[in-house]
C-alpha cells in the first residue's frame, strides 16, 4: 500500500519544527507555542459593537481606580470579573488581550522582567477597545535560540520574593493566606467549652472551697484522739487536674492532627510550572507566579492561575468544576470567540456551556493541546483560590458530643435534685433531733449545718461523671492515630464516629475500586488474529500476548505502532517514586506500553518523522479521536498523501469501516516496503464476528478500543467545508464509512486487591455500596458485578436518565440503584442529596476538583491522598492515603469501635455513679452523724483515678471483624441502649444490696461505725468496679466478655494497676483514706463479692429485653429502645443477602410504587 519515509525538503523541515511544538507532550526541548491556533483568513466581522441585549453589567468594572500607588490599570476585582462568569464583553472593553497586557505592563513576547521598576501609570482610560476593522492577530513566533536556551538550562528558576514588589502589593502572590493557625492555648480554651468540663470545674471549685474550710475550721480526730491530716481539699484539686488532663489531651491531639494535614498539603501543593520571563523559558515554582506572567500549558497540567489565552494549538480543558459541563472546553484567541459570540447573538441563539472561549480557569485540567496564556488572577483572587477559601469552615460538634452534652445536662440536673433531696432529708433529721434539746452555742449549729452541706456537695460531685470527656477524647485520639496507620487521615473528628453508622457508600470506580493502571490484555488484529494475556495452551485460535511480535506480519505491526504513537497525547515521564512511566490518558499509556512490548521503535522518533496536519481530540460525543499526518506517497516520493489515524469506542469505529487488514502471511511474501499493509472488504460475517468479540471483551470488564486509518490524496479533502478556524470537521474522516480497521484491543483496569472482600464486608455490616462512575453502562455493570456491588435484582442506570427522573420515581428506584454509569459530578451531588433527604448516612469518595460539592454535602467525604486534588482534600473529612476502597471498611470498623468505646465507658461510669450516689445518700441519712460510709477521698479514688484508668482501658479496645456483623445504628438511636440500661441498673442494684447488707445486717459482726467494717465495704465496692470493668467490655447480649482481651495490653496493665493501687491504699492509706489494714479473710470476702459482678452480668444478659417492655409506656420509646419496627433507610439490599423487611413494610412499599415503571414483585425482597 504505502511506504512511509521522513520528509526531507527544507519547507518540510521548517513545518516539522512547528509540528514538534504541537507535540510538546513528549519533547521538552521544543517551544509549544511556535504554532499559534490557525485562524480563518477572513477578517473578523466588521461590526464589533456590543449588542444591546448583553446582560452583563460592566459599569463597576470599567471605573478607573484612584490608587496613586497602583501603577497598573486594574485592581484584582476587575480582573476576577473576567473569569466568573466568563465575560467576553468586558475583555473587549479592556482592549482585548493587548489591552490587558498593556494595563499589566507586560510584553507578550518576552514576559515579565524581574526587579524591573515600573514608573509609568496606566489607567483604564488608556486602554481602547480594538479597532473594529482589525484583522486577526498574526502568530507570534518566538526566536529559536530562546527555546534552545530553556532546554539547556532546564533548571527551576527561583526569584526572590522582592523581584516583583509592585505586583505583589496590588495583586497578591499565588499563595492562599494560611488558615489562621490556632495556638495550643486557643485549642485548650475550645476544648474547655465542653459542658461536662464546665460542670466539673464548678464542682471542683465548690469542693475545693468546702474542703479547705472543713480541713481548717473543722478538724477531725481518730479514736485515739489524734488529729486526722486535712486532705478534704484533695478532691477539688484532683478534679481540676482531671479537667486539665482532658483539655491537654484534646488540644494536643487537635494540634498534631492539624500540623499533619498541613505537612501533607505542603508536599502536594508546591510544583514547578513553565513560564516565559525576560525572554527565556524557565521553570518557576507555582508559588512564584505573578499577575502578568506568561505561562505554558501542556496535556495533564493543572492550571495554576487564572488567565487569558495568548496562542496555542488545539487546547482543550476540563472545567467541570466551574461549569458542571463534563465535556472539554476548547480555548481559542479571544477575537475568534468574540466574533462567534456575536454571531450567536445576532441569530438569537444561546451559546453552549462548552463553546470555545479564551479564559483559562485555575483548577481546571489540560486534556489536549498546548498554549501560552497571560496570568490575570493569583491566590485568593483566582477562581481556584475563591473555591478553596469558600471551603474553609469551622468544625462543628460531633453527634456523639451533642448526645454527651445533653447527658451532662441531665446528670447535672439529677445530681442537683439528689443533693437537694438529701439536703432536705438531712435538715429534717437534724432539726427533729432538737426535740432532745437545742444546742447552746450558735457556732455548733453553724458547724452542724456546714457538715450537712459538705455531704450534699460530695453527693453532687459524685453524680458528675468526671471520666466521660476523657473517655471520648481518648477514644477519638487513639482511633485517629491508629487510623493513620490504616491509611485514613482523619481531618474532621466527627467523621470518625459518623462513619461507624454510615448506611451507604457511593464509591468512584477508577483508582478506588480499580488500580487505575490500564493494560492491554487481549486483542484482535484484522478479523482472525486473536491474542490474550496468559492464553490457555489448548486454544490454538488464541496466541499469547507475548507472541504477537513473532506471529503477526511486520507490516501490520508497523502500521499499528505508527497509529498508536501518532494518535496519542501521552508521553514518558516519572512517577511519584521517580521511576520511568508513561504519563497522560490511562488508555493511551496502556496502548503505548503495548506498542513498546511488541517491539515498536520509540514513539518520539515516529512522532518526529511525520508532521501533524490536524488533531481531533477525544470527545465524549463522538467517542473517538484522530490525528492526520503528512507523509510521502509510497509509489511517488514527490507526491504527498495524508493519513488519518483513528481510535475510539470499538462498536462505533466498526460501523465506520468498510475494509479490514488481512493477516494471512501468504499475502505478505511479496511486500515491497515496511508499511505495505494488505486489506480486503469487511463483509457481514466479519462484522458479526467482531461484534461478538467486542461483547465478549465487555463482559470481561475490558475497555474495548478500535484502531483504524484512512488515506487521503488532499488535505483538506475536496468537497469539505472547513470551520472558521480552518479545521476540517471529524465527519470528513468517516464519510462513506471508508475507514480501514486495523484491529480491536481490550484494556483492563484490574480490581484492587481485596476490593471484593471489602465490598462484602460493607454489605455484611449493613452498608449499601453503590458505584458512581463516568464509564459506559456495560463496563460499569461488569466491574460492579466483579466487585460484588451489582447483584440480581439491582438497578444500573445512566446519569442523564437518573437526573431527569421525577422525585417520586427517583425515590422508588434508590433502594435498588447499585450502579450509576456515565455520571457527572452533578449527578453524584443529586444522588447524595436525595439519599440524605431519605435519612441515609452517606459516605462518598471523590478525587477531582469537581467532586468537591458532593464530598462537602456527604456526611463523610473521602478524598484520595494520591490522585486527589487539593480542592477534593479540603472538602473531605477523611483522606484515603492509599486511594484504596479497603481503607473505607477500616474506617467503618474504627467508627463503630469509637462509638462502642464511649458506650462501654458510659456503662461503667454510670454504674459507679448511681451506686455511689445512692450509697452516700442512704448511709448519710441513716448515720447519726450524717456521715457517708464512703469518704470524699475514697470517692476520689473510685470516681476519678479508677474512672480515668477505665476510660483509657475501654477506649483502647482495638476493632474486631465482629463489628462488621451488625447493622449501622440510625441517628435517632439513644446513646444508652436498653441492654446498657439493663446492665447499669442490674449491677447497681447488686452492689447496693451487697453494701447495705454488709453495713447494717451485722453479717461481719462489726458495729456500723467501725473503721474495719467501713474499710471492708470500701474494698468490696472498689472490687465490684474493677470486675465490672471486665463486664463492660461488652455492651451487647453476647456472653464472652474476654473476647480479644489479650489484644488490648492497656486493659491488662490498667487492671493490674487498679488491683495493686487498691491493695496499697488499704494497707498503707491510713488516715488519709480513713482505712485500716484488713486480714486475709476480709480480703477474700471483698474480692469474691466483687467477682460476683461477672456471674450477675451473665444472668442480666440472659434476661430477654422484652421482659421489661411494660416499663416503656410510649410506643415511640419502645421502638427506639427495643427496636420494634425499626428500619435503617435504604438498607433493602446488600449483596446477595437481603436484609429483613416486615411484610407490612413490603406491602406499603409496593403499594406506594405500583404505578411507577419500577414496581416489582414481592420475590425481590424476602426475609
Amino acid at each position: 500500500m504505502t511506504m512511509d519515509q521522513p520528509p526531507s525538503s527544507d519547507s518540510d523541515q521548517q513545518r516539522h519544527l512547528s509540528i514538534i511544538s504541537t507535540r510538546q507532550i513528549a519533547l521538552q526541548s521544543e517551544d509549544p507555542t511556535l504554532i499559534s491556533t490557525v485562524t480563518n483568513t477572513a477578517t473578523l466581522q466588521s461590526n464589533l459593537q456590543l449588542p444591546d441585549n448583553v446582560k452583563i453589567d460592566l459599569r463597576d468594572h470599567l471605573t478607573p481606580h484612584n490608587d496613586a500607588q497602583n501603577v497598573f490599570a486594574f485592581v484584582p476585582d476587575q480582573l476576577s470579573a473576567l473569569m466568573d462568569p466568563k465575560n467576553l464583553p468586558l475583555l473587549y472593553k479592556f482592549g482585548g488581550l493587548d489591552g490587558v497586557a498593556k494595563g499589566l505592563h507586560v510584553n507578550l513576547q518576552t514576559g515579565l522582567v524581574p526587579n524591573q521598576k515600573i514608573t509609568s501609570h496606566v489607567t483604564l482610560n488608556d486602554l481602547q477597545p480594538p479597532s473594529t476593522n482589525a484583522p486577526p492577530p498574526e502568530p507570534r513566533m518566538r526566536p529559536r535560540s530562546m527555546t534552545l536556551l530553556s532546554s539547556a538550562t532546564g533548571a527551576t528558576r527561583t526569584e526572590p520574593t522582592t523581584a516583583f514588589p509592585q505586583r505583589v502589593s496590588i495583586f497578591g502572590s499565588n499563595v492562599l493566606p494560611d488558615v489562621k493557625e490556632k495556638s495550643i492555648f486557643h485549642l485548650m480554651w475550645m476544648a474547655f467549652q465542653d459542658k461536662t468540663l464546665i460542670l466539673l470545674t464548678i464542682a471542683a471549685i465548690v469542693s475545693l472551697g468546702v474542703g479547705l474550710y472543713e480541713d481548717i475550721a473543722v478538724p477531725e480526730y481518730d479514736a485515739a484522739g489524734n488529729r486526722i491530716p486535712g486532705v478534704k481539699w484533695v478532691e477539688g484539686v484532683a478534679i481540676i487536674v482531671a479537667v486539665l488532663i482532658v483539655v491537654l489531651v484534646a488540644s494536643i491531639n487537635d494540634f498534631q492532627k492539624e500540623r499533619q494535614f498541613r505537612k501533607l498539603n505542603a508536599k502536594k501543593e508546591d510544583r514547578a510550572v513553565k513560564a516565559t520571563r525576560d525572554g527565556v523559558i524557565c521553570m518557576i515554582s507555582v508559588h512564584d507566579i505573578q499577575v502578568g506572567d506568561i505561562l505554558h500549558l501542556e496535556p495533564g497540567d493543572i492550571v495554576a492561575a487564572d488567565g487569558v489565552f495568548i496562542e496555542g494549538h488545539n487546547l482543550k480543558c476540563d472545567e467541570s468544576a466551574a461549569t458542571g459541563e463534563s465535556d472539554a472546553v476548547r480555548k481559542l484567541n479571544w477575537e475568534i470567540c468574540f466574533s462567534a459570540s456575536q454571531q450567536h447573538q445576532a441569530k438569537g441563539s444561546t451559546e453552549h456551556k462548552s463553546s470555545p472561549d479564551p479564559f483559562i480557569i485555575s483548577g481546571s485540567k489540560v486534556l489536549e493541546g498546548v498554549c501560552t496564556y497571560l496570568v490575570t488572577g493569583v491566590g485568593q483572587n483566582s477562581y481556584y483560590g475563591r473555591t478553596m477559601m469558600a471551603l474553609r469552615s469551622e468544625p462543628e460538634s460531633t453527634p456523639l458530643q451533642e448526645k454527651l452534652n445533653h447527658l451532662a445536662e441531665v446528670i447535672a440536673k439529677l445530681g442537683s435534685a439528689a443533693g437537694l433531696l438529701m439536703l432536705i432529708a438531712l435538715l429534717i433529721r437534724y432539726f427533729v433531733g432538737w426535740k432532745d434539746g437545742i444546742p447552746d452555742q450558735a457556732t455548733t449549729i453553724v458547724l452542724d449545718i456546714m457538715k450537712i452541706l459538705i455531704v450534699v456537695v460530695t453527693i453532687v460531685v459524685v453524680a458528675v461523671p468526671e471520666g466521660l470527656p476523657l473517655a471520648v477524647t481518648l477514644a477519638l485520639a487513639y482511633a485517629t492515630q491508629r487510623m493513620l496507620k490504616d491509611n485514613n487521615l482523619v481531618r474532621v473528628l466527627a467523621a470518625c464516629e459518623t462513619m461507624g453508622n454510615a448506611t451507604t457508600v457511593c464509591s468512584d470506580k477508577t483508582g478506588t475500586l480499580t488500580q487505575n493502571k490500564m493494560t492491554v490484555v487481549a486483542g484482535t488484529l484484522g478479523c482472525s488474529f486473536r491474542f490474550t494475556k496468559d492464553a490457555p495452551s489448548d486454544r490454538t485460535d488464541l496466541s499469547d500476548i507475548s507472541e504477537v511480535a513473532a506471529k503477526a506480519p511486520k507490516q501490520v505491526l508497523n502500521m499499528l505502532n505508527q497509529s498508536i504513537a501518532l494518535n496519542s497525547t501521552a508521553f514518558e515521564g516519572k512517577d511519584e517514586k521517580g521511576e520511568d512511566c508513561f504519563v497522560g490518558n490511562k488508555t493511551e499509556t496502556a496502548l503505548l506500553q503495548f506498542s513498546r512490548d511488541i517491539g515498536s521503535q520509540h514513539y518520539d522518533s515516529i512522532r518526529n518523522a511525520f508532521p501533524v496536519e490536524q488533531v481531533f481530540p477525544f470527545s465524549s460525543e463522538r467517542k473517538a479521536m484522530a490525528t492526520v499526518v503528512r507523509l510521502p506517497h509510497p509509489e511517488d516520493p514527490k507526491r504527498t498523501i495524508y493519513r488519518a489515524h483513528v481510535k475510539g469506542a470499538s462498536e462505533i469505529l466498526l460501523g465506520s469501516c468498510s475494509n479490514i487488514v488481512t493477516l494471512q502471511n501468504a499475502n505478505y511474501r511479496d511486500a515491497t516496503h515496511d508499511f505495505d499493509v494488505r486489506i480486503r472488504k469487511l463483509n457481514a460475517d466479519d462484522r458479526s464476528r467482531l461484534e461478538r468479540i467486542i461483547q465478549s471483551y465487555a463482559t470481561r470488564s475490558l475497555r474495548t478500543i478500535g484502531i483504524g486509518y484512512r488515506d487521503f490524496e488532499h488535505w483538506p479533502p475536496q468537497d469539505v467545508s472547513c470551520s472558521e478556524e480552518g479545521d476540517v470537521p471529524y465527519e470528513a474522516l468517516t464519510r462513506g464509512n471508508e475507514l480501514i480497521l486495523l484491529g480491536i484491543v481490550g484494556i483492563e483496569d484490574p480490581l484492587r486487591p481485596g476490593v471484593k472482600e471489602a465490598v462484602k464486608d460493607c454489605q455484611q455490616a449493613g452498608v449499601f455500596v453503590r458505584m458512581v462512575t463516568g464509564d459506559n453502562l456495560t463496563t460499569a455493570k461488569s466491574i460492579a458485578k466483579q466487585c460484588g456491588i451489582y447483584t440480581t435484582g439491582g438497578i444500573v442506570m445512566e446519569g442523564p436518565v437518573f437526573r431527569n427522573l421525577p422525585l417520586s420515581e427517583m425515590d422508588a428506584i434508590l433502594p435498588r440503584l447499585q450502579v450509576l454509569a456515565r455520571s457527572s459530578p452533578e449527578d453524584k451531588r443529586i444522588l447524595v442529596s436525595r439519599l440524605r433527604d431519605l435519612g441515609d448516612v452517606v459516605a462518598v469518595t471523590g478525587d477531582g476538583t469537581n467532586d468537591g460539592p458532593a464530598l462537602k454535602m456527604a456526611d463523610v467525604g473521602f478524598s484520595m491522598g494520591i490522585a486527589g486534588t487539593e480542592v477534593a482534600k479540603e472538602a473531605s473529612a477523611i483522606i484515603l492515603m492509599d486511594d484504596n476502597f479497603s481503607s473505607i471498611v477500616k474506617a467503618i470498623m474504627w467508627g463503630r469501635c469509637v462509638n462502642d468505646a464511649v458506650k462501654k465507658f458510659l456503662q461503667f461510669q454510670l454504674t459507679v455513679n448511681i451506686t455511689a450516689v445512692i450509697l452516700t445518700f442512704l448511709s448519710s441519712v441513716i448515720s447519726s452523724e450524717q456521715k457517708s460510709v464512703l469518704t470524699a477521698v475514697q470517692l476520689l479514688w473510685v470516681n476519678l483515678i479508677m474512672d480515668t484508668f477505665a476510660a483509657l482501658a475501654l477506649a483502647t479496645d482495638p476493632p474486631t471483624p465482629e463489628l462488621l456483623q451488625r447493622n449501622p445504628e440510625p441517628r435517632s438511636n439513644p446513646l444508652i441502649s436498653f441492654k446498657m440500661w439493663k446492665m447499669i441498673i442490674g449491677q447497681a442494684i447488686f452492689q447496693i444490696i451487697v453494701m447495705i447488707v454488709m453495713l447494717y445486717s451485722n453479717v461481719l459482726e462489726f458495729p456500723t461505725e467501725s473503721t474495719l467494717l467501713q474499710t471492708v465495704v470500701f474494698n468490696t465496692f472498689v472490687f465490684c468496679q474493677i470486675f465490672n470493668e471486665l463486664n463492660c467490655r461488652r455492651i451487647d447480649s453476647k456472653l464472652n466478655i474476654f473476647t480479644n482481651i489479650w489484644a488490648n495490653k492497656f486493659f491488662i496493665v490498667i487492671f493490674i494497676i487498679c488491683v495493686a493501687g487498691q491493695a496499697l491504699i488499704v494497707n498503707f492509706g491510713g488516715a488519709a483514706f480513713q482505712v485500716t489494714p484488713i486480714d486475709g479473710i476480709h480480703w477474700v470476702i471483698s474480692v469474691v463479692l466483687g467477682a460476683l459482678s461477672l456471674p450477675i452480668g451473665l444472668v442480666i444478659r440472659l434476661i430477654p429485653d422484652n421482659v421489661f417492655a411494660f416499663l416503656l409506656f410510649k410506643r415511640s420509646a419502645r421502638e427506639r429502645y427495643l427496636g420494634h419496627s425499626q428500619k435503617i433507610p435504604s438498607m433493602y439490599m446488600a449483596g446477595n443477602e437481603r436484609l429483613s423487611w416486615t411484610t407490612k413494610q413490603q406491602e406499603q412499599f409496593e403499594e406506594e410504587n405500583e404505578h411507577t415503571q419500577y414496581s416489582y414483585t414481592s420475590k425481590t425482597f424476602h426475609d
